[in-house]
């Protein structure tokens, strides 16, 4: 969310911010409407101040026995009453409306994001391991023969449609162990604390970060009115709203295993085949709630762990930054990683790790106290994925697959495996 008295200040400034996302420029619309409000605020005042000076002669010309100014009075009260009903009803309807156009502007870029349109201006910015040579044509997960025997897409088509899958077996137990060696790795070498959270939220939580109301259709709603997180982002971030935290007790760094749900609805016909892209699935997510002075410092902290995950498994990657163009809604500077899949030839985003400012926070009213004093602030939040469960388990297979349809398996996840180190070609582990 913006800051109103921000753009009265400078509306030059967001222009110029939407215009570097290829957005057209709104500050006059938004200023008209917030000036139209402001009016709209002050003649109620006005109508309200006569009517308070007209009640309190009311009862003056009672007294005084002056019946036709008592009347005369009395119709002036209820007018005026009227008439400030009538002008607060209207303040707040243009309220509303300031407040849902505010809501539907993305955030502003950092100003050390790059310019540019798509994913094709996106800047790299690292890159780490060998990519994998095989003695043979590499395949995608699904066409592997220990993956294809334990991975179904028909059954999960049958109960619940098209983008699920059932996993089972060793290919269950691989996904089970990865989740597992993520949590443990955040927790216990990154120093996020683990928390077991609800993946269903109300209206506030996903209006609080950012998903309301522009990733509506994108989302699942309930019957009663209840949506089933995109991401555990939302239930992490929304633990500070309306709270004023100590200085003191920032960063708070957190994550979660839990499963995600999304409609897709914008991505009609992307990566159809496979688990690459599902209704649902599961992430091991990172959100921290920081001071504005850290919050850069921590972005990078974050990247830093999405990274080393991928590095104890051994999967090549590399890291780029998002040009304006690319990045998303919420987001003041994103980092995508992009795990090795063999089967595709391609990096595939795997992580975005993104801070959003105090965007956020303003949308939930999350603020701290300054240690030295001085008016409460808004805090900075950030999330990124620590990792995407699922495309995680494709690198793991893909990267790992030999020429007889079995899977080397990295050596960090044996202990989550009974010791076991591969996947044989009929799906169980050994």
């Amino acid at each position: 969310m913006h800051d109103i008295r921000a753009i009265r200040d400078t509306p030059q400034a967001l222009d110029a911010a939407l215009a570097r996302r290829g957005d057209a420029p709104l500050s006059a619309a938004i200023l008209e409407l917030d000036s139209a409000r402001r009016a709209k605020i002050q003649s109620a005042e006005a109508a309200q101040a006569d009517q308070n000076a007209a009640s309190k002669q009311v009862g003056a010309a009672k007294a005084a026995g002056d019946e036709a100014e008592f009347e005369r009075l009395r119709a002036l009260v209820s007018e005026k009453k009227a008439e400030v009903a009538a002008m607060q009803a209207q303040a707040k309807d243009l309220d509303a409306q300031l407040t849902d156009m505010l809501a539907r502007i993305p955030n502003t870029p950092a100003d050390d994001v790059p310019d540019g349109a798509d994913e094709a201006d996106n800047v790299e910015v690292k890159r780490w391991g060998d990519v994998p040579t095989f003695d043979f044509a590499a395949r995608e997960h699904y066409d592997i023969e220990g993956v294809a025997a334990s991975m179904d897409f028909e059954t999960a088509a049958k109960t619940s449609g098209a983008r699920f899958v059932m996993l089972k077996r060793g290919v269950a137990r691989i996904h089970r162990a990865l989740s597992q060696f993520m949590v443990d790795t955040h927790v216990n070498e990154n120093g996020l604390t683990e928390v077991n959270c609800p993946v269903l939220v109300r209206d506030e939580a996903m209006y609080g970060t950012d998903k309301l109301p522009k990733f509506g259709d994108d989302s699942y709603r309930t019957e009663d009115g209840m949506w089933l997180v995109p991401t555990s982002e939302v239930p992490l971030t929304y633990t500070v709203a309306g709270e004023t935290l100590d200085a003191a007790d920032l960063p708070r760094r957190m994550t979660a295993h839990t499963l995600c749900f999304r409609s897709e609805a914008g991505s009609a016909g992307r990566d159809t085949s496979g688990m690459l892209r599902q209704h649902q699935f599961e992430k091991v997510e990172m959100v921290s709630i920081t001071l504005p002075d850290e919050s850069d410092g921590e972005q990078k902290r974050m990247l830093g762990c999405a990274e080393g995950i991928l590095e104890k498994l051994g999967i090549p990657y590399r890291t780029v930054m998002l040009c304006t163009g690319d990045m998303g809604f919420g987001a003041r500077r994103t980092y995508d990683i992009e795990a090795w899949l063999p089967g595709q030839n391609a990096f595939r985003e795997i992580s975005s790790v993104s801070t959003t400012g105090d965007f956020q926070a303003r949308r939930m009213n999350a603020r701290f106290k300054p240690e030295g004093g001085g008016k409460p602030q808004f805090v900075h939040t950030l999330n990124g994925s620590g990792l995407a469960v699922g495309r995680c388990l494709i690198a793991v297979l893909e990267n790992g697959q030999r020429a007889d349809g079995s899977v080397r398996l990295p050596e960090v996840l044996a202990p989550y495996l009974g010791g076991k180190t591969s996947l044989s070609a009929d799906g169980t582990l050994v």
